[in-house]
């Protein structure tokens, strides 16, 4: 199931969910496996990742970002890949997506996408849709210490 999910035809940038990295499992049943697919008619590859579902509320604040226009990065936690979206200064340019995985693989990906009215909703869909088929279902009581969410 698709996280993000930004392309025009051409151009493409995802975050494809896999699934709990650890399904019951204390503290781990709450992270998500995914993977980061670009695609595009000059590159194409895909990066192997993971987050919590506590991760997921960062999202949601970066949409709200960009639908009052303003850029964004998500997960960037200082050690792992990060997403970048930067929105067009003019009515002339396109947003584009950066995915840049400094600390791993070292490659970055520049990715321009033209996106259509409504984006930003449908981004908001794919991330209820995360939440409804796999809520949090852990609760962090102090630290190192976790229990099921009743």
């Amino acid at each position: 199931m698709d996280l993000i999910k930004l392309s025009d035809g051409d151009n493409s940038v995802r975050v494809h969910v896999l699934g709990r990295r650890g399904a019951g499992v204390l503290p781990v049943h709450d992270l998500l496996d995914a993977e980061i697919i670009v695609e595009s008619s000059f590159i194409g590859g895909h990066l192997s990742i993971c987050f919590y579902l506590s991760d997921l509320e960062e999202w949601s604040l970066a949409l709200d970002a960009l639908g009052a226009g303003q850029n964004v990065e998500w997960l960037d936690s200082g050690n792992g890949p990060v997403i970048r979206i930067e929105l067009p200064d003019d009515d002339h340019d396109v947003p584009v997506v950066f995915v840049e995985d400094a600390s791993g693989s070292g490659a970055s990906a520049t990715i321009p996408i033209v996106l259509g009215d409504g984006w930003i909703e449908e981004q908001r869909e794919h991330l209820r849709e995360v939440v409804r088929t796999w809520p949090s279902e852990v609760l962090k009581t102090s630290p190192g210490a976790y229990e099921w969410r009743h």
